[in-house]
């Protein structure tokens, strides 16, 4: 008599959009069946939990940043010139821009991680 290596049962319920994300992917693996690619993709797959509050926070900074220039270009346009006020105003604004992205690049994974 045969004797299962795999003794433990699992079932799971899928919405119709991810069966059909299942079997599009068994037909491209090659696997023999849905559960041997199910295995491999519990054995090799990866999960990412990401946290998206600080790409919100930027999101929210660059929102103010691009009011404050917006701000600015209005006013140049209502009075038709542009003071040193207007250009120190939008060169500080460009500074915090690469302020949020030097901040956003220092939170990825370095190559050797």
């Amino acid at each position: 008599m045969f004797k299962r290596t795999r003794t433990i049962p699992i079932q799971i319920y899928l919405t119709e959009d991810e069966a059909r994300l299942l079997d599009q992917k068994f037909r491209m693996s090659g696997k023999k069946s849905k559960s041997a690619l199910i295995r491999q993709l519990i054995r090799d797959g990866f999960v990412f939990d990401i946290d998206f509050s600080e790409i919100q926070r930027n999101n929210f900074l660059l929102s103010n940043i691009a009011n404050n220039v917006n701000q600015v270009a209005h006013r140049c346009n209502e009075t038709r010139s542009v003071y040193q006020s207007d250009i120190d105003e939008l060169k500080k604004e460009i500074d915090k821009i690469w302020q949020l992205q030097k901040s956003m690049l220092s939170m990825l994974p370095s190559e050797g991680q």
